[in-house]
């Protein structure tokens, strides 16, 4: 049965855990690489799909395939 409920409505439009683009640091040769993110931390995340210094998607702490590799632009509003 389909919710009248504006809310659910809304937070199902929006996909459930983390997605960041991460740099890859190294794979580990386990199955899983270290990927550092862009403020500078360091995570270890499941998959060696992508090269070494190569961006990543990484979903829920997965390879998810190779991401371009972007300008990146901070705007104040």
């Amino acid at each position: 049965m389909a919710t009248t409920n504006i809310w659910q409505q809304f937070k199902a439009l929006i996909p459930e855990g983390m997605r960041v683009i991460a740099t890859i640091t190294a794979n580990n040769g386990n199955g899983t690489s270290q990927a550092e993110l862009r403020d500078g931390s360091v995570i270890t995340i499941k998959g060696e799909s992508v090269g070494v210094g190569l961006k990543s998607f990484v979903d829920d702490g997965e390879v998810k395939g190779a991401a371009p590799d972007l300008a990146q632009y901070e705007a104040e509003v």
